[in-house]
């Protein structure tokens, strides 16, 4: 499979690639804005599998350029896309009264609109039968217990949800598209460390990118616009 995986370069983004580049039929674009730590990714990927099909690419989903950055990379290393993961992301943890309408913005352009753009320009890339897999969370899923702090994060994140019920209706006609979102509790993540410092969860990085993957890769067979809570614990 042809697999273009976003925010690469930590959490479970990064574990996710290091499942995914275990099988030597996948052949992976990992994206992230570090390169020191797509670095660190590609030197994992080849001790876990040294005939693994890795490629890692320095992209930020905002602002960098799709059609001469992006594009000519996945057309040189996939030609066409067969899954997407939509993980990269951000976190802002303020109470609401101190939030700034920017705070709004960077959570939106990152945790959604930048989520937007990539699926509009991959879409001419992929293949019938696609799978695209948004990363949401918990605190975007309607009638979840809710979080002092991410007010910003969440309502974005929320945005993402609905977003991926919408498409999974209209891109089922154009190439048989499916389109999946995670709404993830909690996993030991830097982005977890930062949102709730005093809390560590039973679910590692390593476990939750491992379930990424293998949804990413079989879950288009049984779902198609639905929003999956994974979550065992509260956040």
């Amino acid at each position: 499979m042809n697999i273009l995986v976003t925010g690469a370069s930590s959490g479970i983004g990064f574990e996710a690639v290091l499942e995914l580049i275990t099988s030597n039929n996948n052949r992976v674009v990992a994206l992230a804005r570090s390169e020191e730590k797509l670095h660190k990714l590609s030197k994992l990927a080849k001790k876990k599998n040294p005939e693994c099909i890795l490629h890692p690419k320095k992209f930020d989903i905002i602002h960098d350029d799709y059609d001469t950055k992006l594009i000519p990379f996945l057309k040189k290393h996939l030609g066409s896309v067969d899954i997407l993961i939509n993980n990269a992301g951000s976190l802002v943890n303020k109470p609401f009264e101190e939030l700034s309408q920017l705070d709004f913005v960077d959570m939106l352009q990152y945790n959604f609109l930048g989520h937007v753009k990539m699926i509009q320009h991959i879409l001419p890339h992929v293949n019938e039968n696609a799978h695209i897999v948004n990363i949401g969370s918990m605190g975007g899923f309607q009638g979840s217990i809710k979080f002092p702090g991410l007010v910003a994060y969440s309502a974005s994140k929320a945005a993402l949800h609905s977003l991926t019920e919408c498409l999974a209706t209209e891109l089922n006609d154009y190439k048989k598209i499916k389109v999946n979102c995670l709404a993830l509790g909690s996993a030991q993540t830097e982005m977890l460390e930062e949102a709730f410092p005093d809390y560590k969860s039973p679910v590692t990085a390593f476990e939750m990118g491992k379930f990424i993957a293998e949804f990413a890769q079989t879950g288009h067979k049984f779902f198609n616009g639905k929003v999956i809570p994974v979550a065992v614990t509260t956040p």
